[in-house]
């Protein structure tokens, strides 16, 4: 994982997830993306961290657990879908051929069980079949990933967003453990291999002691370290500073019968690696059962303090490659892996204040500032209280004494008061019930634990994050329009709505005129909005900011409706919730009622109607074009599953129909092109034989997909 440098920033508490309403938890998620958005770019774009490790993994485990509550909500742009951020200016861009993903997170004993339960469930397997793990220590560096041609190295790149990362080629060449050439054989004709950079404690401790007489700023932790070194533009600063590497993957291989004419297991691939010159980790263990696996965790735990790198867990693998290629992925990370995190730490500090924050959405959120206390060697200076509640149940004051936890290592969070502590004066936090930022009534509705400001767009706090989600990595991504920009083009009213950041350059003048910019940046920055005039469906639909439509909600609906002329139209049609439409929306598997209501909501009101005919008016929005499925006899069509299958899990069942070009439906309809029938049909075979939907027995499945 990363550590991020201090003052550390807002961070989550987790233990009001079970009381949240529905509606109160798509605020939630909606703030959460935002925030995790901003600091992925500052980490990984600038290499300018401003909070820790912990506070960031703290912001998004409290995401996983609302999305583990409310299924439904998860949004498009929902960081459990993301990995890194866009890669930094400066470095050429190199296009992932199989993205570089995340892992989930496993804090406890149960969750990584789980994780077991949940492969054994999707692969449908017996009682009594073993499930190998490899356990590999979690190393605190920075992904790299390695290609190589005929055994040559040939193209070097970091993680980035998973999708796109920077070409660092020359920075890695000067890495004395990785190999130029691969040694032995089988040599595949091209073979990209992953792994961590990192750095040593020891080596850490040297160079800063070396900067610090050379008056040079230090490094803040042997991770910052390593990435400050790789992303120098002169290699030979690279070089000069103590750089290793661990491989532990691969990404893409070509080799005459794929990867298993090099292993079957991913212990064998580790053998391997080692065979042609990588450094492995010396930790890694084959364990032929999860309670091995967990004991090898404790050991490794117990002696993390006289290891000679930083790790922050260990990573558990589903041994046979044949099981990890059928389980896949979700979202941002493989099914058949885990990082199961070390234990929390604990420190006491004191509650200086609680502040508001307000949402695009108008939520106010409730904020600890916090006497800055060092926390198992990352400071903590904030958390987020959550909502009213959260203040009330624990009875949290100003002035307080508090305990601060940082669950799993990496989350910040008030655990409890110190009641001998308090000040004879103190009293209990009273809520405001005014929008801090505008003034306006601030309400709470009655089931909902958030209070949200009811001034709208005319709430500035509102309007800016609104603008700001806009422009993000997933929306329109515009390079060089960043919160920063976004406030100071409010405050001077260049941009009041999204239609007005496309008519930036009849403001030319003016841009040019402010502090810090020139004829080149303003350039720069036109330039990049010009080349934003064109953009993708799914992009366009997650930038409007609707509630709870997230880039996967976004990706649904812009690859159901093909065009914004269409979906537009189904939106307005479907205000009447007897028109076809609104029951063609309804059945868009993974868009429920509460998405579709938000969805109407946003199109009920004319203003919001009167904001895209202006937007529209400066754009091109591109129809969706669906990822190539080859000739899948799926590709393009509809297709539900009903009853037990017996070959394969329903989970496994839906993601092997989207690979293939389907759109899989919760319902039988009229649009239905095949129904999957296993045992126990019942009412959906019913209705698929009156509309006369093709009906496909499980076998006839498996043959249609190459799987029987």
């Amino acid at each position: 994982m990363t550590k991020r440098k201090q003052p550390a920033a807002a961070a989550a508490a987790p233990t009001d997830v079970d009381q949240l309403s529905e509606a109160a938890a798509a605020d939630e998620l909606a703030r959460l993306a935002g925030e995790i958005a901003e600091h992925n770019r500052l980490y990984h774009e600038q290499a300018a961290p401003r909070i820790s490790d912990a506070e960031f993994d703290a912001l998004v485990l409290r995401n996983l657990a609302i999305e583990a509550r409310f299924p439904a909500l998860r949004r498009a742009d929902s960081p459990s879908l993301k990995v890194g951020g866009a890669p930094a200016a400066g470095f050429a861009k190199v296009t992932h051929a199989r993205p570089m993903l995340s892992l989930d997170n496993a804090f406890a004993e149960e969750e990584v069980r789980e994780f077991v339960g949940r492969v054994r469930r999707f692969l449908k397997l017996p009682a009594d079949e073993t499930v190998a793990i490899v356990a590999e220590p979690k190393i605190d560096g920075l992904s790299a990933a390695l290609r190589y041609e005929d055994g040559r190295f040939v193209q070097g790149a970091t993680r980035g967003d998973g999708t796109v990362g920077e070409d660092i080629t020359a920075n890695l060449r000067t890495l004395d453990d990785l190999p130029a050439r691969l040694h032995g054989s089988p040599v595949p004709r091209m073979l990209e291999v992953r792994g961590e950079v990192y750095m040593r404690r020891d080596d850490f401790l040297t160079m800063n002691q070396a900067r610090a007489k050379a008056d040079e700023p230090l490094f803040a932790n042997p991770r910052n370290a390593a990435a400050g070194s790789l992303r120098q533009l002169d290699p030979s600063i690279t070089a000069s500073r103590p750089l290793h590497f661990f491989a532990y993957a691969w990404g893409e291989i070509d080799v005459e019968g794929g990867i298993a004419a090099i292993a079957e297991t991913h212990w064998d691939f580790l053998k391997q690696l080692k065979k042609w010159g990588f450094t492995v980790n010396p930790l890694a263990k084959l364990c032929p059962g999860i309670d091995e696996a967990l004991a090898l965790q404790a050991t490794i735990g117990g002696e993390r303090a006289t290891l000679g790198y930083d790790i922050d867990g260990v990573v558990y693998k589903v041994n046979r490659l044949d099981w990890q290629n059928r389980l896949g992925f979700v979202g941002r990370a493989p099914r058949w892996a885990i990082a199961h995190k070390f234990p929390a730490e604990q420190a006491e500090t004191r509650l200086l204040a609680i502040t508001i924050q307000v949402g695009r959405t108008g939520a106010l959120t409730p904020v600890a500032e916090l006497q800055p206390i060092n926390v198992g060697g990352v400071i903590v200076q904030r958390a987020t209280l959550h909502n009213e509640d959260e203040i009330a149940r624990k009875d949290i004051r100003p002035g307080d004494s508090v305990i601060i936890q940082r669950a799993g290592d990496v989350i910040p969070q008030i655990v409890a008061i110190v009641p001998a502590k308090r000040p004879a004066d103190s009293e209990p936090f009273k809520f405001p019930d005014h929008c801090p930022v505008c003034g306006s009534l601030a309400i709470r509705e009655p089931g909902e634990v958030v209070r949200r400001c009811t001034g709208g767009l005319i709430c500035q706090a509102q309007a800016v994050e609104r603008l700001k989600h806009f422009v993000s990595r997933g929306a329109f991504d515009i390079d060089g329009l960043g919160s920063r920009h976004i406030e100071a083009f409010w405050q001077e009213k260049l941009v009041r709505e999204p239609a007005d950041i496309f008519k930036l350059k009849a403001h030319t003048d003016a841009l040019e005129g402010r502090e810090g910019w020139g004829r080149q940046s303003v350039a720069n920055l036109l330039r990049a909005i010009e080349a934003r005039r064109t953009i993708a469906l799914d992009r366009f639909i997650y930038a409007l900011g609707i509630r709870q439509v997230g880039e996967v909600t976004a990706r649904l609906l812009a690859r159901h409706y093909g065009s914004l002329a269409r979906w537009q139209g189904a939106m307005i049609a479907a205000q009447d919730q007897d028109d076809p439409a609104y029951h063609d929306l309804d059945n868009i598997d993974g868009i429920g009622e509460s998405v579709a209501a938000d969805l109407l909501g946003f199109f009920a009101e004319q203003h919001n109607l009167d904001l895209l005919d202006r937007l529209v008016r400066e754009l091109d929005v591109a129809d969706y074009a669906a990822a190539a499925a080859g000739d899948s006899p799926l590709a393009g069509k509809t297709i539900v599953f009903t009853g037990t299958l017996e070959g394969m899990a329903r989970g496994e069942a839906k993601a092997r129909a989207e690979a293939l070009g389907a759109k899989v439906a919760a319902s039988v309809s009229k649009n239905t092109d095949f129904l999957v029938a296993g045992a126990d049909a019942g009412s959906k075979a019913r209705k698929a034989a009156e509309l006369g939907v093709k009906v496909l027995a499980e076998a006839e499945w498996l043959a249609m997909i190459g799987a029987g």
